[in-house]
């Protein structure tokens, strides 16, 4: 075992610290193809256009047909094509709950021992996939894991914000006199303040504080759960389990985060904080709203800030930020945001796969080897955070990477005409082209060995100097002269680091499974109910629903279930930390 762990932290230093060869790719291939790639965590779906489209066809000679269970089908879409024996070419994919094991003993993923055995891909990464592929259930090599990291498991990976924090519109923000968040339920009366001195979209529409979106929820109402992850918490099925493993909550539980989230949630709708469309409303459509300046508040790094900070308003020709507008992170005194820590075993939760029946495995194996090589991470990378085209988007200037003066106003996800060497207006904006599959190869914070600075462009050191405007050094002001959310957060200890670890639930038995489906149900449906109930009494009468009706369902057996997975991985969390400093001792001796 400590061999292995070695070799798995081995490779990955050594392909961070030289330039992979390449990905094999024939310089032709004879056939045109589209490929299907059935992927769960994309956003979009149908087939992939613009600017990333444009380098896969000539790569390639092939065209990507995204298929989107979060967008369209659900779960249903993945059974009936799972019956149907044929999920895609591609096959991105959680693998939780036996899903992978499942997978692999129905026949629907191909064993890609012969088809990568000369891949850079399999030479630098051989543990770590040797380690993803040990729950197969069979020898060979069935997926690739994501996110393959050189950094510590402790070191965040998300580089310059957590999983979550908490955004606000930093003028409106600045205008109430910055007023200080103690506690969750804190964030109401500053969220109405803000939405009295923006009650304006840059359109002309009404402003809200709060929207959500129904795209992820599975377990639980995910955008609530996200609430709770303010307090250093995230999910595995039915429970919520703490960075540093020192809780474990039932997410019923009566003072747990989950229903504290569903109560925050509430009272914000009563105070008429919170898009009365997000229960209809999908991602992209929200985005929208985000890039409008219709909503003050923000979760996620990547959608106030990167969506508003940096849109160009068409009056004035300057950026929001430029113009003194911007979404940027506030303190919430009691809070330690959940942080994802580097996984330097890979990420076996998500992985990439060859279906079964595929077009042309080889060059399907090809794809999946470019997407691990420092181009690929860069260009198929880039929804990730990464640069997408040298040339296009950045290039090397006194030995660091820099913006192109085109990449200053498309990144991260402008609505910038693409040049016409990469399209023209045929192939509509930057953002248009963007990479829709979501799948994070390698780790954005790692270094990329071609510009000796990490993938992430957020944690360049030449985009870093030039977050100089006047609001930029207004909350650097106030952040004590923080330059990312990440410094921020870390030095009011307000930061959770769970440290990265390959564990993935184990497959439980076909009845729990039923009985959680059931369950699940059932949370979704009364947590969203619940947020909109007319009043308290509503509130508290469908929480009663809900627990009666899962408790009845078998709620116990499930639960007992995700307890027991979630002590697991938190001893796995410990066992990823030790590991990799083992070998930083051995190495340094």
């Amino acid at each position: 075992m400590k061999k292995k762990m070695t070799s798995v932290f081995l490779c990955a230093v050594l392909a961070a610290g030289s330039v992979l060869t390449g990905c094999g790719a024939k310089d032709n291939y004879q056939e045109f193809l589209t490929v299907d790639i059935f992927d769960p965590v994309a956003n979009e779906q149908g087939i992939q256009s613009g600017w990333f489209a444009k380098i896969v066809k000539e790569k390639f000679h092939m065209e990507l047909n995204i298929i989107a269970p979060n967008v369209s089908g659900g779960e249903a879409l993945f059974q009936t094509r799972a019956a149907a024996g044929n999920l895609g070419d591609l096959v991105i994919t959680g693998t939780e709950g036996g899903r992978f094991r499942n997978m692999v003993e129905a026949g629907l993923l191909m064993d890609m021992t012969e088809l990568l055995e000369e891949k850079d891909v399999l030479k630098h990464y051989e543990t770590a996939i040797q380690k993803a592929n040990e729950d197969a259930g069979q020898e060979g090599i069935y997926a690739v894991p994501s996110e393959i990291s050189a950094q510590s498991p402790k070191v965040p990976t998300e580089g310059t914000d957590p999983l979550v924090a908490a955004y606000v519109r930093w003028d409106a923000y600045e205008a109430a006199g910055y007023p200080k968040i103690r506690t969750l339920e804190d964030w109401i009366p500053v969220m109405k303040q803000l939405q009295e001195l923006v009650p304006k979209s840059d359109s002309g529409k009404k402003t809200y504080a709060i929207s959500l979106f129904r795209d992820w929820d599975s377990s639980m109402m995910m955008c609530a759960k996200n609430y709770a992850s303010f307090y250093g918490y995230n999910e595995l099925g039915f429970v919520l389990s703490k960075a540093d493993g020192s809780d474990i909550q039932d997410i019923l539980d009566e003072d747990g985060q989950y229903l504290r989230a569903l109560r925050f949630l509430f009272a914000a709708n009563q105070e008429g904080l919170v898009d009365p469309e997000s229960a209809m409303q999908n991602y992209e459509t929200l985005a929208d709203k985000y890039r409008d300046g219709q909503i003050l508040t923000s979760i996620w790094s990547w959608q106030g800030r990167d969506l508003y900070n940096r849109e160009t308003d068409p009056t004035e020709g300057l950026t929001h930020k430029e113009m003194g507008k911007g979404f940027y992170p506030v303190l919430i005194e009691d809070a330690q945001c959940y942080s994802n820590g580097c996984y330097s075993q890979g990420n076996a939760k998500l992985v990439i796969a060859i279906g079964s029946n595929a077009k042309d495995p080889q060059r399907m194996a090809d794809f999946i080897d470019w997407l691990y090589s420092p181009e690929g991470m860069e260009i198929a990378g880039q929804a990730a955070g990464a640069g997408g085209p040298e040339g296009l988007a950045w290039e090397m200037e006194d030995g660091r990477p820099v913006y192109t003066p085109f990449g200053m106003r498309a990144l991260p996800s402008n609505d910038v005409p693409v040049p016409q060497a990469w399209g023209g207006a045929e192939a509509g904006s930057w953002r248009d082209g963007a990479p829709a599959l979501n799948f994070k190869a390698l780790s954005p914070v790692d270094i990329n060995p071609k510009t000796n600075e990490p993938y992430m462009t957020a944690m360049w050191s030449s985009v870093l100097e030039k977050n100089n405007t006047q609001i930029d050094l207004d909350w650097q002001d106030y952040a004590g002269g923080a330059k990312t959310c990440m410094e921020f957060l870390e030095s009011k200890g307000a930061l959770a680091v769970a440290p990265g670890t390959s564990y993935i639930a184990p497959q439980e038995d076909p009845d729990v499974t039923v009985l959680r489906n059931r369950c699940q149900s059932v949370i979704v449906s009364q947590s969203w109910k619940m947020v909109f109930a007319e009043n308290e009494e509503a509130f508290d009468q469908l929480l009663q629903d809900m627990r009666e009706t899962v408790n009845g369902i078998g709620y116990a057996q499930v639960l007992a279930v995700d307890l027991h997975n979630a002590r697991d991985e938190a001893a796995s969390r410990k066992q990823a930390v030790a590991a990799y400093e083992t070998f930083n001792k051995e190495r340094n001796e």
